[in-house]
């Protein structure tokens, strides 16, 4: 097999994994911050106890999904500098701007506020824990639209034969 060949197939499988876990970890951010918001806000105390529960599995869950996409995520990024480096020169300028804010920005909320949510149980007022998984769905949302503006320009340039 070419180098080429190699890449190609190195690069798929890693999407692949990469394209299962992550629009998981987007879904199951939002349905955590629903669940945590139900347990934070129920006057019954079986129907809190029954949420919060509910949100500490789907959270664990969650967790696991989103350490995959960072491993996947930080594996494709190098990828796109290594194996598709003439690509990336070329694109760079533009390609760059969307896939380094969410980087800094988004991912870097996600993963503060994750850690947040993950060891303030039972440390902070419930109503603030609950606004650090909020903050979390919210890093997911900005992430996922950034990498979309980059994958859309990333198509669009493809189209155009660029």
């Amino acid at each position: 097999m070419e180098a080429l060949d190699l890449a190609r197939w190195q690069f798929g499988i890693t999407t692949v994994y990469h394209f299962i876990f992550v629009p998981l970890t987007i879904g199951l951010s939002l349905l955590v911050a629903i669940m945590n918001t139900r347990a934070v806000f129920a006057k019954d105390p079986v129907r809190k106890d029954a949420w919060t529960r509910m949100t500490k599995f789907f959270g664990s869950m969650l967790i696991v999904n989103f350490g995959i996409g960072i491993a996947t995520g930080i594996v494709q990024e190098f990828q796109f500098g290594m194996n598709w480096s003439e690509y990336a020169r070329f694109v760079g300028d533009v390609f760059g701007a969307p896939l380094a804010l969410e980087g800094l920005a988004a991912f870097f909320l996600e993963s503060v506020f994750l850690g947040l949510w993950i060891f303030g149980w039972g440390k902070m007022p419930e109503k603030i824990h609950l606004l650090t998984i909020w903050a979390v769905a919210l890093g997911t949302t900005l992430s996922a639209y950034f990498i979309i503006a980059a994958n859309s320009f990333m198509q669009a340039s493809r189209r155009r034969g660029r």
